[in-house]
């Protein structure tokens, strides 16, 4: 028996806002745990272990993949593969707090996909505005670390960007093909068996499968499987089955802002003015293309955003419903 979205009240508030602190600590946590386990078998191993309890979740459900929705699936697969691939490397080179920035424009390369291939995704000026907005900050951003920066963290940042529109492809795929009327633990499903195919293989391939059993790598694996990849998924879709969309949307902006911050505080990094300059033109212009900011004319917040809040490891909406967000962000 369906119910009415209630408008956000302090308890959803709250956990939303606690969802966008977690999926911001996904970045930072891979970075500080490096020395003991490399981001890349870390993903591998988090998708493993949240695949696993998702499994069991399905059965329990009674829920199994459709064999029609299989070609799709294996498509956002690979391509959640490839953006955790992107994120990983790109941790190695860069900053967490640059990272999670440039993670977080993949609402523009999927604001631009949609427009492109659904009618009903047609940009209107104000979102155009934003999109001019956010990458004139992304140059800011590159043009200040082109001066100041070593060439492995610029490479970095660009890997960073490219996961961004990985990601933003993955919603795409699942925006415009079968996928679209998948319940959010199928898609999630494909996505992290995608990820365990894809970095498994990747990361024996290219050296990084060092894991030492520490106990902080113990820590920083089960707080990525377990919290990140599984219980904030879980805790996102019962947000969605309660309230409005539009309005749990508007929480995505605190999840760059978060990582930013978690980055100097946690792991001692210091962004430079400039790239503080272009992250704020960044989150301004995804707030105009999401329609998180509410225009005069009365639009904002009134149709879909073209990408989801941020993830955690999940799935990626479906046009005219509320889905889980894909991945983890």
């Amino acid at each position: 028996m369906s119910t009415t979205p209630a408008p956000l009240d302090a308890r959803a508030g709250g956990l939303m806002t606690l969802l966008c602190l977690t999926w911001a600590l996904q970045q930072v946590s891979l970075k500080a745990v490096a020395d003991d386990a490399s981001p890349m078998l870390m993903v591998a191993l988090r998708s493993l272990i949240a695949l696993a309890l998702l499994a069991l979740l399905m059965c329990r459900r009674g829920e199994r993949p459709q064999r029609r929705r299989w070609p799709a699936g294996a498509l956002a697969g690979m391509l959640f593969g490839l953006e955790y691939l992107l994120v990983a490397e790109a941790l190695r080179l860069t900053h967490a707090s640059h990272v999670v920035i440039f993670l977080y424009t993949s609402p523009l390369f999927a604001a631009l996909g949609l427009h492109l291939r659904l009618p009903q995704e047609r940009l209107n000026p104000w979102q155009w505005t934003g999109i001019a907005l956010a990458f004139g900050g992304i140059a800011v951003a590159f043009f200040d670390g082109a001066g100041s920066a070593s060439p492995q963290a610029l490479l970095g940042d660009l890997l960073a960007l490219a996961a961004g529109l990985a990601w933003g492809a993955t919603t795409i795929t699942i925006r415009g093909s079968r996928l679209a009327d998948a319940p959010a633990t199928e898609t999630l499903l494909y996505q992290l068996f995608g990820a365990f195919l894809l970095l498994t293989p990747a990361a024996a391939l290219t050296g990084q499968w060092h894991f030492t059993p520490t106990p902080a790598a113990w820590a920083h694996l089960g707080f990525q499987a377990l919290i990140v990849s599984f219980a904030s998924f879980l805790a996102w879709c019962w947000l969605l089955r309660g309230y409005l969309a539009s309005q749990l949307g508007a929480f995505a902006f605190l999840t760059p802002l978060f990582g930013v911050l978690l980055g100097v505080v946690l792991l001692g990094e210091q962004p430079t003015p400039a790239f503080i300059a272009g992250s704020v033109l960044v989150l301004a212009g995804i707030a105009l293309v999401s329609g998180a900011v509410r225009r005069p004319d009365g639009a904002g917040g009134s149709r879909r955003p073209p990408h989801p809040a941020p993830r955690a490891a999940a799935a990626s909406p479906a046009p005219r419903r509320s889905t889980p967000p894909t991945a983890c962000g």
